[in-house]
């Protein structure tokens, strides 16, 4: 056959031309709106109580001053700027316009960054601590830094003055601020302390498997991934197991790719999802003709085509010589959804090789189906048999043949099995199509896996 001209994208770029998120955002501004925690009346050292006096004063002042307010807005509407930008230009305009007002901003507070430095410097006991992380985080919050907001924070969680009831949640601000801060080990560790503590709520779970993944952590955020995901169950949210695909991708990690993939078309099985699933379990079995005509059958049955490349190695695998009625029914398939070109040569000779011998490939089916069912025929004769039948939308005889391959000796058990369960999922049989794929074993485990999912959900009607 004649090498086509086609070049198809990667899986990769499969997915992300498909928009699949690659990360997560964080709210970190959640504690603004929570009660301060109750706790014992703290007991300061005399020598902290005169700067932790004054820099409370003077923030509760700042509070109130209108110039500040107004700096705030203008922070905020450069942040939003900045966050919208698009472009390397743009975003460079707009990083220089929120560096401006963030120094305004920082420039009318300088005094009253002297005042909490001062009351840090005077810390001397646990108390002390807490209150001084209490000033931290008001500052922080008037001026917009995260930094000091976590510092904050972390000075109330060290000081051992919070109630154990709140330092699961006083951990998640931390590993929030510190995730929108892009210092990812310092999120793995709040958010740790944070599930330790028994927190549980804002998909922490979730955070803390991204926590990794962001910063090159593969293995572990890949673990942690799928403990979210499997904490969520069928509520499990479509990006975070599209955030599984790029990543189990990305690291050549085939079980990982088959464990989300599945659970992503089980959940959501749209076309684009499926196509991308099929796609990244192409490229990374590696599979041979014989195991990726079983796979891209599937991509046909749930019309998840989404380049030439994907028909052109539908019929490589069928072969116009073998599977002629196949091979033109894909490359009808191909042209009619635009992706293949009629005056590419590899079109034209792979339907000048097929058409001529649909004919007699018909006139033999009788005398096929004779020979499987002959005293001396042998597994692989009920199997050509079968394959045929299949190639030509005739399931109920290729299931007939392919149980008939089974009950002789020398059949390659994990190939007839793929194909029974194809022909009986095409003729209807959903729940025996499911019971053949699940004693699929050996390479083509993770096809029949697909295959289930396909089966699965055309019983439930999605």
């Amino acid at each position: 056959m004649v090498r086509s001209k086609f070049f198809g994208r990667s899986a990769l770029g499969l997915v992300l031309a498909l928009g699949v998120v690659a990360g997560a955002s964080v709210s970190t501004t959640a504690y603004a709106k929570e009660k301060a925690p109750a706790v014992a009346k703290p007991q300061p050292s005399k020598g902290f109580i005169p700067p932790y006096q004054a820099a409370a004063a003077a923030l509760d002042k700042a509070s109130k001053n209108p110039d500040i307010t107004a700096a705030q807005t203008e922070v905020r509407n450069a942040e939003t700027a900045y966050r919208n930008a698009r472009g390397k230009d743009a975003k460079a305009q707009t990083k220089t316009a929120l560096d401006a007002a963030t120094a305004a901003l920082n420039g009318k507070l300088s005094g009253e960054f002297g005042l909490i430095e001062a009351a840090f410097a005077a810390v001397s006991n646990p108390d002390d601590k807490l209150l001084a992380g209490q000033l931290a985080l008001n500052l922080g919050q008037t001026s917009l830094d995260k930094g000091l907001q976590r510092r904050g924070l972390q000075a109330m969680v060290d000081s051992g003055k919070l109630p154990p009831a709140d330092m699961g949640k006083f951990n998640f601000y931390i590993g929030g601020i510190s995730f929108d801060m892009k210092d990812f080990a310092a999120a793995r560790t709040a958010f740790t302390a944070a599930i330790a503590g028994g927190y549980g709520e804002n998909d922490i779970d979730y955070l803390l498997a991204e926590a990794n993944l962001s910063d090159n952590m593969i293995p572990e955020g890949m673990r942690l991934l799928q403990v979210a995901i499997d904490k969520k169950g069928a509520a499990a949210p479509e990006d975070w197991l599209r955030r599984g695909m790029v990543v189990s991708y990305k690291s050549k990690s085939a079980d990982y790719s088959n464990t989300f993939g599945t659970r992503l078309v089980s959940l959501y099985p749209s076309t684009e999802n499926w196509s991308l699933v099929i796609a990244v379990l192409r490229d990374l079995a590696n599979f041979q003709s014989q195991e990726s005509i079983d796979l891209l059958r599937l991509m046909e049955r749930t019309k998840s085509f989404s380049e030439a490349r994907d028909y052109v190695e539908y019929i490589q695998a069928a072969d116009p010589r073998r599977l002629p009625g196949e091979v033109i029914k894909i490359l009808d398939e191909g042209l009619a959804a635009g992706k293949l070109d009629p005056k590419d040569v590899f079109v034209s000779d792979a339907r000048a090789n097929a058409a001529g011998r649909i004919a007699p490939d018909k006139a033999s089916f009788p005398a096929l189906e004779k020979d499987a069912r002959a005293a001396n025929g042998t597994a692989a004769t009920a199997m050509a048999a079968g394959d045929t039948f299949l190639s030509y939308d005739m399931p109920a005889k290729a299931i007939e043949m392919y149980q008939l391959a089974l009950s002789k000796p020398g059949v390659d058990s994990p190939r007839v099995l793929t194909r029974l369960g194809i022909a009986q999922a095409d003729a209807g049989q959903l729940a025996e199509a499911q019971a053949t794929f699940a004693k699929v074993e050996g390479v083509r485990k993770p096809i029949a896996a697909l295959w289930t999912v396909y089966a699965a959900n055309k019983a439930a009607g999605k």
